[in-house]
């Protein structure tokens, strides 16, 4: 008898997991703002983002010029920098103003000022200065002009030396300008391209937030349609708190299982950024993200009352989140408390195993600290996913109870003016 009882357990335990995925899945693709934040937004933002940086590098980026000094090594200076891909002369200005006045109207993003003692500062043998003002509008812009300012001064300075050498041979020349030849390639990304450093962090980034937001935006609508603002409806298959949290992230985890392979493989494809990961690897790291970012927004989701509230909330941490992972910011220039917050969040660990999976090829070892803080974080966030669940299921209970007693007392009450 005791193991018939057991099976039966079992049986409604699933029966009733199964169909609350299902009912979670109907919900889904009934709502057109879940439907929109769950397969419209994971569509097309990675394409979207993909775009903007396909060319990888800025080119040709338009600089205006103050020459105080007019001699010849300031414009033989000029000439290296307009010669580099990355920054092309466009105007030459009589002062300061004019110059700033063309940074403002947007055809040119930079300034580069020549001192009227930059000649005669190097003829003395004393440093010379070279100002450089850049539109910090883009980050891209300043660079090309920073890298191409340093290349240039660093070949006239080779220059200056070989000819205070004197009467010496070419290869005297060389080894005293440059003892030791070297090539500066950037490690996993030799092309120094923008879309390979900084989509795939974006993209992991965008499943988090998209599930955010999805998962939100059904809380809020749940509670708009019940009639105390429950988040769990009074009904006899949302019973059990782990067959409505299994049954919730089941759902949840068969649509995403579908747009992670899109987001974190089809898009890299399309358009051909570095994919060097093993599909073992990736789909044994992806697996933990995913339930950790499922059980994180389930929890998060106790917080949202209405369907819009989520934006709200949710919506204006993507930059913040992206910088405090240690990607597109130094990871030891972060301070204390802001990279332990990081930790709170599921995409810290699943951008920094990602990037080095994908981009890096490393293997699960490699990033174990990463792995096992995912699993840690899905763990955590089950258990206090379960424990507001629990207690939403308590307080829709508590709700149901009252409107039974209501309604008893209504038919008392019918009952009495009947006999009266």
């Amino acid at each position: 008898m005791k193991e018939k009882s057991f099976k039966t357990i079992i049986n409604q335990g699933l029966a009733g997991l199964f169909h609350i995925c299902a009912h979670e899945l109907k919900n889904v693709f009934k709502d057109q703002g879940v439907l929109i934040f769950f397969i419209l937004v994971p569509l097309l933002y990675p394409l979207l983002y993909a775009f903007i940086y396909t060319d990888e590098v800025v080119r040709e980026v338009p600089a205006a010029v103050v020459d105080h000094s007019k001699s010849s090594i300031s414009r033989k200076y000029l000439r290296l920098i307009d010669a580099t891909p990355d920054v092309h002369i466009q105007s030459y200005c009589a002062d300061m103003e004019e110059a700033k006045e063309l940074v403002k109207e947007g055809r040119v993003y930079g300034i580069i000022y020549i001192p009227e003692d930059f000649s005669k500062e190097l003829a003395a043998g004393k440093q010379a200065h070279v100002s450089l003002f850049c539109d910090m509008s883009g980050m891209l812009y300043y660079k090309a002009l920073l890298m191409s300012a340093t290349n240039a001064s660093l070949e006239i300075n080779r220059q200056i030396k070989i000819v205070r050498l004197g009467n010496t041979t070419e290869r005297q020349d060389e080894i005293s300008t440059a003892p030791i030849t070297y090539e500066p390639v950037s490690l996993f990304n030799p092309q120094d391209g923008f879309a390979s450093f900084l989509i795939p962090a974006v993209l992991i980034l965008i499943i988090q937030q998209t599930l955010l937001l999805g998962i939100g935006m059904a809380a809020g609508t749940a509670r708009e349609k019940n009639r105390y603002a429950d988040l769990i409806p009074a009904n006899r298959h949302y019973q059990g708190t782990l067959r409505i949290v299994l049954g919730k992230s089941l759902a949840y985890l068969l649509i995403y299982a579908i747009i992670s392979a899109y987001i974190l493989c089809a898009v890299p494809k399309m358009f051909s950024l570095v994919q060097i990961a093993q599909a073992g690897t990736l789909l044994a790291f992806v697996l933990p993200y995913l339930l950790a970012c499922i059980f994180f927004s389930m929890t998060c989701s106790i917080f949202i009352h209405h369907r819009e509230s989520c934006m709200m909330i949710y919506v204006f941490t993507s930059l913040p989140l992206l910088f405090i992972s240690g990607i597109s910011w130094p990871g030891a220039s972060i301070p204390a408390f802001w990279k332990v917050f990081s930790w709170i969040f599921p995409s810290t660990f699943g951008i920094n195993g990602f990037v080095r999976i994908n981009n890096m090829g490393a293997t699960l070892w490699d990033v174990q600290t990463e792995y096992h803080a995912l699993w840690l974080q899905a763990g955590i966030y089950f258990v206090t996913t379960c424990l507001v669940y629990r207690y939403q299921i308590l307080l829709s209970h508590r709700h149901a109870i009252d409107k039974l007693k209501q309604l008893k007392q209504k038919r008392l009450l019918f009952k009495k003016t009947e006999k009266a």
